[in-house]
């Protein structure tokens, strides 16, 4: 099949990111879908759905097909599958492609097989399911075949995974329900019990973004606010500082760091050595958190590096395995 195009898909509970062989990432969107009820119809997926959020009337819904990185809601699923794959190979593309998706490192085979399921149904060919540390970590450029121990912390919108790899394989991994998505509720959270404020989770988002940090700041940024006052149900403004949000998040950036931890407690001694000399390598949206790499050598005493471009790893891990099956072939869990 030399025609058939190959396609990594990045399936993450916040974003979705499509790697097309030969033409790079050629898709960045949310995860997404707009349905409208009785008739049950998808109307929107990706952007077009994400603009819609919060502000649909009662026939209409937006919500996230998958939650904590695995298909919460199959069909909506192989909708935004179906999506993506038309979108990035074009209208007139008449062979099936070749389709690797990722999934969080503690991925049960019964949530593989509906991954793989739904890719199919969704138009593929064939379809790989892949952990995501291990892609993250390809996708960083780290020689995960050699004998040597890699630590890679993949922080995306619904899980952490957390993974040590070496000779192309994990030797030990966690993965945790706290990440980007946790980060915001804890934000809206907090705006509501200190400000009296409701705001929607696209706001917290942008919080997070404009003024975010893991560790307090001696030179603070500062945020405007608008949402609804809780008390009188009118619009009201306010400010948000980074040690505010610092404060907001604390309690989940702990629980992350808990998840670290664990892991270099389970792993055996050669590879910590090896670890301690490489580095623990940061990978996802998370990664770009201001002075989370300060807070993993506070709470662990290893140096971190945070990946470049670390929101496009997993993506990028998926087109090169996919141009090399054959020598990440160990890695590859599950085929259909």
């Amino acid at each position: 099949m030399i025609f058939a195009k190959k396609i990594g898909i990045d399936l993450g509970t916040a974003n979705t990111l499509v790697f097309v062989s030969g033409r790079g990432i050629v898709l960045n969107e949310p995860s997404v879908v707009a349905v409208s009820f009785p008739d049950n119809k998808i109307l929107a997926v990706g952007d077009e759905a994400k603009e819609m959020i919060g502000k649909t009337p009662d026939n209409i819904r937006t919500y996230k097909p998958l939650k904590d990185g695995v298909i919460a809601d199959y069909r909506a699923t192989e909708a935004m599958l179906n999506y993506f794959i038309s979108k990035s190979l074009g209208r007139y593309n008449i062979f099936k492609p070749e389709v690797m998706i990722s999934a969080p490192a503690a991925v049960t085979s019964t949530e593989k097989r509906a991954m793989v399921e739904a890719a199919v149904k969704a138009g593929a060919r064939s379809a790989y399911v892949v952990k995501e540390p291990i892609l993250a970590a390809i996708g960083a450029g780290v020689p995960i075949q050699e004998a040597c121990g890699h630590m890679i912390v993949d922080i995306g919108g619904g899980t952490t995974d957390i993974a040590v790899i070496s000779l192309g394989g994990i030797v030990y991994s966690t993965s945790v329900k706290v990440a980007g998505n946790k980060l915001d509720e804890a934000i809206i959270d907090y705006v509501k019990k200190t400000f009296n404020l409701a705001i929607g989770e696209k706001t917290a988002e942008d919080i997070k973004i404009a003024v975010g940090a893991a560790v307090a700041s001696k030179e603070e940024l500062k945020c405007p606010l608008k949402g609804r006052d809780f008390l009188t149900g009118l619009p009201k403004s306010a400010e948000v500082s980074t040690n505010e949000v610092v404060k907001a998040i604390d309690f989940e950036l702990r629980e992350m760091m808990r998840a670290v931890k664990h892991v270099l407690q389970e792993t055996p001694p050669e590879l910590s050595s090896d670890i301690i000399d490489q580095g623990i390598l940061m990978t996802g949206g998370g990664a770009l958190l201001r002075n989370i790499a300060d807070l993993v050598f506070k709470s662990t005493g290893v140096n971190a590096t945070i990946a470049d471009e670390a929101l496009l790893c997993v993506a990028k891990g998926t087109g090169i395995a996919l141009e090399h099956l054959d020598v990440y072939k160990r890695s590859i869990v599950a085929k259909k």
